[in-house]
């Protein structure tokens, strides 16, 4: 009889601490499914300013340590990246967001991605990039990001 209640409380004791994981689970699964939906906003966002220069995006999205790689390899900072919106006018007359698969590593995040774009002279083209997400203070921010040209791509 002891042997029995002993198999039922250690049962009890497994069912407990597993629905205590599958909790803890979900709710690390719902953290993410809106970390996601806010990075690829942000993403798609970014996209999009590229054609308005609208400096608050990048204000409010890329981190005061940010480093850039541009597709001719040079490197960008934050400041860099908001003088030249302000400074140089838009190249493009449109610029989406394609796709872009985000994956967590606790407080850091990478975002792969492509956008179309075209030019105002009407060339077509396509940019492929990762960006590296660090969340801070509860705030998610792009600290490092690289662009690319595929090889069939037009050059912006």
């Amino acid at each position: 009889m002891q042997i029995r209640v002993l198999a039922i409380l250690a049962f009890a004791l497994l069912l407990a601490f597993s629905t205590n994981s599958l909790a803890s689970h979900a709710q690390a699964n719902d953290s993410h499914a809106a970390d996601t939906a806010y990075i690829h906003q942000a993403e798609s966002d970014w996209a999009e300013s590229v054609v308005t220069n609208d400096v608050g995006v990048l204000d409010r999205i890329l981190a005061d340590d940010f480093v850039g790689v541009d597709i001719d390899g040079s490197h960008y900072s934050k400041v860099d990246a908001i003088r030249d919106y302000r400074t140089k006018p838009s190249e493009f007359v449109s610029n989406h967001l394609d796709n872009v698969v985000t994956r967590f590593y606790g407080d850091a995040a990478v975002a792969q991605g492509s956008e179309s774009w075209k030019k105002k002279d009407g060339t077509p083209g396509k940019f492929v990039w990762t960006d590296t997400w660090i969340r801070r203070g509860g705030k998610w921010q792009v600290v490092a990001a690289e662009d690319l040209l595929p090889s069939n791509a037009t050059k912006p």
